[in-house]
């Protein structure tokens, strides 16, 4: 197995260049699986890392290699142009690919919540809900990413237009916590650990919570599933061998996940990934581990709530048909072992 390539943010161009450097194109799956993680230090994409770090993936005879993007959105579009074989990222961009005529499928669900957190500036005092986004510069991951989705559908619920507010991509990390403390952005949206840093730092608060299944349902109506693995459709009719292993190895960590305390599973965790505070990464990922699904299964009315969040906003949804059957397979996971 190789080792996952941790903390680099490798652009389409370069990202494409080094893997067909390796030979690791679509053509060579069987030999190697490169997986693309929106944000491999994310604790909603744990479960890809931490699946490796128990040595799963080995165990179902897989060369899985792990590789780092800024965003969801970067790592959609690598998975399109086959420079990879499978993407750890959001649910919602299967819903919003089908919509232009694009095919990809969730076969394992890893959450059943976003796991973020819209955070507000602590020199902001005046922004105390999403109606008073207006002519507020907003920070997302990226264009087109799923907090992009998400602040999008909580700014236009409230009231707002498109034009009454700026989306500005500022990443996750550190990156998105220089853009608070330089005013570079009002308000966004990320996840652990980079919440916990900053409400550590009173440098910012809490504005809407989409950490757990429950405060997700009074935030977007539902159960929104979330963090997932997909692949493109057309790759699981020649691959199901490969399918099958891989929710293998998802489901047994999904299981872990439910059957261990947040510091056993930060203990499994490169350390690294604490962003120098282990104890705050695990205060985070206590306070979040329920938006893990326990088994890797989409929840039952998931798919419908993502649709109708997404067709909020989107022009590209509206008028369109999308057949939600085709954006999930639970196939594999029934058939873990």
């Amino acid at each position: 197995m190789t080792g996952l390539i941790s903390k680099c943010i490798l652009r389409s161009a370069a990202l494409t260049l080094a893997i067909v450097g390796t030979g690791a194109t679509a053509a060579s799956a069987a030999d190697k699986i490169t997986i693309i993680v929106g944000g491999m230090e994310k604790q909603i994409y744990l479960p890809a890392v931490l699946t490796q770090q128990l040595g799963y993936f080995k165990d179902e005879g897989l060369d899985v290699e792990l590789i780092n993007s800024r965003a969801g959105v970067e790592a959609e579009n690598e998975l399109l142009a086959g420079a990879v074989q499978g993407v750890v990222g959001f649910y919602d961009h299967t819903v919003d690919l089908q919509s232009k005529g694009k095919y990809i499928q969730s076969i394992v669900q890893f959450s059943q919540a976003p796991g973020e957190v819209e955070l507000v500036s602590a020199k902001h005092p005046e922004i105390k809900s999403p109606a008073d986004f207006k002519g507020a510069t907003l920070g997302v991951t990226g264009l087109g990413s799923s907090t992009d989705f998400l602040t999008q559908y909580l700014a236009v619920r409230s009231g707002l237009k498109p034009g009454d507010y700026t989306l500005l991509p500022v990443g996750a990390g550190n990156t998105f916590i220089a853009a608070v403390k330089q005013d570079q952005i009002q308000a966004g949206m990320t996840t652990e650990p980079t919440i916990a840093k900053l409400l550590k730092t009173g440098e910012a608060k809490v504005l809407v919570d989409m950490r757990t299944p429950e405060k997700t349902k009074e935030a977007l109506g539902g159960d929104y599933p979330a963090a997932s693995f997909y692949v493109q459709s057309s790759w699981v009719e020649g691959h199901k061998d490969e399918a099958q292993k891989l929710a293998n190895a998802f489901v047994k960590t999904m299981k872990f996940i439910a059957g261990h305390s947040a510091e056993e599973i930060a203990d499994k965790m490169p350390k690294d990934y604490y962003a120098g505070n282990k104890d705050l990464y695990i205060q985070g990922l206590a306070g979040g581990k329920a938006m893990f699904t326990p088994d890797g299964r989409m929840p039952a009315d998931g798919p419908e709530t993502v649709l109708k969040v997404l067709s909020t906003f989107s022009k590209s949804l509206q008028g369109k048909q999308i057949d939600l059957s085709k954006t999930f397979t639970t196939e594999f996971v029934d058939a873990a072992k």
